[in-house]
Parts: C-alpha cells; sequence; structure tokens
C-alpha cells in the first residue's frame, strides 16, 4: 500500500487520506473503545495506537482545513455573510 506525506510530515495510509472526517473520527473512536476494553494483546495495542495517531493527525488536518475556510468568510455590515476573500500566501 503506498503512503503520502501530509502537511504535518507524517505518513498517512491511503485509505486514512480517503476518509471524511466523521469517519476517522468514528475509527479513532472505535480504537479508543478498544484499547480502554483492556482485552486487546499488546501487539495489537501498538498496531492500533499508531493507527490512531495517523487517524488523530488526518482529522487536526481536516479541521484545519475547515478553520481556514471560516476565515476566509467576510461580513458584511448587516452581520450576513457577504463574500470569501482570497486566502494570502505567504
Amino acid at each position: 500500500m503506498a503512503d503520502s506525506k501530509s502537511k504535518d510530515g507524517d505518513k498517512l495510509p491511503d485509505d486514512i487520506r480517503a476518509m471524511s472526517f466523521e469517519e476517522a473520527m468514528a475509527g479513532l473512536e472505535e480504537i479508543v473503545r478498544k484499547l480502554e476494553s483492556g482485552q486487546v494483546g499488546l501487539e495489537d495495542s501498538i498496531d492500533m495506537y499508531t493507527r490512531g495517531a495517523q487517524l488523530k493527525s488526518h482529522c487536526q488536518a481536516k479541521l484545519a482545513a475547515a478553520q481556514e475556510k471560516v476565515d476566509r468568510i467576510v461580513v458584511g455590515p448587516a452581520g450576513d455573510a457577504a463574500g470569501v476573500e482570497p486566502l494570502e500566501s505567504g
């Protein structure tokens, strides 16, 4: 399976990169539930923890992208959304 670098330099598997925020959060919650149960062996726990860290990174990137979009919304004098400003680069 090919990996691709995310903005923060962590390698994420293609299946995680293809996930929506909600799918990644559900996967992360499932991992937490299983780890908290104490019914997972050591090697499986390590694998699950690694995947959980990847899912967390993906969720953070999705949230950052959403925040960037929200930050670009221009509010008009009447308090309504009047459009978006171009994102300044650099």
